[in-house]
């Protein structure tokens, strides 16, 4: 869902500066010597995952396709072209009529994906096809990355919900597509308005520590808020005595009180202490939140705690400690002349060391052994056999320069979840392990 789905006015500015200067010193150079308008394939793909990772998560699908859209030269644009002498006059002209008119495929938000998978495939003719390079690039590797690590700690949490609250930790733009991608990764909801506003994701949150020392007494700030917000609310309990806070907290609020959240300490013991106690006075359908630089190491270490919910900020807008996923963007085939049935040539780099790409415009499917679990990724280039046919990977998303797919992220976050069903147990173990399925070439 976005503002468009919620009935609210949405300004898009252009994408089109959101790439690198040697894009467009590409484009000249292929308009100079008669190859601009070759039709090419480039290919979105990671060669491994993070170290100790056993699976990828697809996202910022959605983004892309509104960064395709909105890519475009407008007159400043352009002036700031001009006025830093980045490209030359004959190049200006063309961008200035630039739309992407080629065909996008690729895996479906929410889809997991292993080495190799190539996850977006862009064609068009070079010059159009080349510009979107950093652009797509920087969307898939920020937002894979976060629902990645998101996704762990929604296996690591099992049935209790996940509070994304990382805004604070990272860029302003970056928070509000973390939030996205955590949602589509398994949380249920968000501190950030400005991803609520934009994407319709659930909001949460009600008060910090400053809260409580604004006022004289801890009493003074549990009245105050509970009067304000309700009995239901959520009440931080450890500014100070966590004991004595979660005496007057149900104090003041009743058994009616919603949830305490606890911060800071020792959370697997102050967890059970906290619940032993609001058993005891009487507050038994009273939640408890745990915060404090969670990651799924430590969400994992909490199952065994009262705990009904966890709020994760620093560690998941970082991708828990990959903040990238080293996707790349790579051109795999290329017409032999610029005529419009010239045929495609494979081609691919070759160098030294870890590098060295596969050419060929690919398809990409997932074999499922006799209980219908995934057992390889199954990448090829040519005809697709038989017993894989109905288990290809790629969609079509932009046909002739047309977003043929638009989905709620209700859609993709299914999505998530059946990929993950479908996977081999062994990919919801934490310990650090190799690919959960092998990639096959064919």
């Amino acid at each position: 869902m976005n503002t468009a789905d919620l009935g609210l006015p949405v300004t898009v500015p252009s994408t089109a500066l959101f790439t690198d200067q040697y894009e467009l010193t590409m484009l000249q150079a292929a308009l100079h010597s008669g190859t601009a308008d070759r039709r090419s394939v480039f290919e979105v793909f990671t060669r491994r995952l993070p170290t100790g990772r056993r699976y990828g998560v697809v996202a910022g699908t959605g983004r892309v396709l509104d960064a395709v859209e909105n890519f475009r030269f407008d007159e400043g644009v352009l002036g700031f072209l001009r006025e830093q002498r980045v490209v030359d006059e004959r190049t200006l002209e063309w961008l200035a009529g630039y739309r992407f008119r080629g065909d996008i495929w690729g895996y479906p938000e929410g889809e997991v994906y292993f080495p190799g998978s190539p996850v977006l495939r862009v064609e068009g003719s070079f010059a159009e096809a080349v510009l979107l390079e950093t652009v797509v690039l920087s969307i898939l590797n920020h937002d894979s990355a976060v629902a990645a690590a998101a996704s762990r700690m929604a296996v690591a949490a099992g049935d209790r919900p996940l509070v994304e609250m990382g805004a604070r930790r990272t860029h302003e733009l970056a928070a509000v597509a973390a939030s996205r991608a955590a949602y589509i990764g398994g949380f249920s909801s968000t501190s950030d308005l400005a991803a609520g506003f934009r994407y319709g994701i659930p909001t949460v949150g009600t008060s910090a520590h400053a809260f409580t020392l604004l006022h004289d007494s801890e009493r003074d700030a549990f009245r105050a808020q509970v009067e304000s917000l309700g009995r239901g609310t959520t009440l931080l309990v450890d500014t100070y005595d966590v004991d004595e806070a979660v005496r007057l907290a149900v104090e003041i609020a009743g058994p009616e009180l919603g949830s305490v959240r606890i911060d800071s300490g020792d959370l697997l013991l102050i967890a059970h202490r906290v619940r032993r106690q609001l058993d005891e006075l009487g507050a038994t359908s009273a939640r408890i939140v745990v915060t404090s630089d969670l990651d799924e190491y430590a969400i994992a270490s909490l199952a065994a705690s009262p705990a009904d919910s966890y709020g994760v900020g620093t560690q998941l807008v970082t991708g828990s400690g990959h903040p990238t996923c080293s996707m790349v963007y790579k051109l795999v085939a290329r017409a032999e002349s610029g005529a419009p049935d010239a045929p495609l040539r494979a081609v691919a780099k070759k160098s030294m060391g870890s590098k060295t790409s596969i050419g060929g415009r690919k398809w990409a499917a997932r074999r499922l052994d006799a209980a219908g679990v995934a057992e390889a990724e199954v990448i090829g280039v040519g005809p697709v056999p038989g017993e894989l046919a109905d288990r290809q990977l790629l969609t079509e998303l932009v046909k002739d320069g047309e977003v043929l797919v638009r989905e709620p992220l209700e859609a993709a976050r299914d999505r998530h979840k059946a990929a993950l069903a479908g996977l081999p147990l062994s990919a919801m173990q934490l310990s650090r392990g190799e690919p959960v399925i092998p990639t096959e070439y064919v």
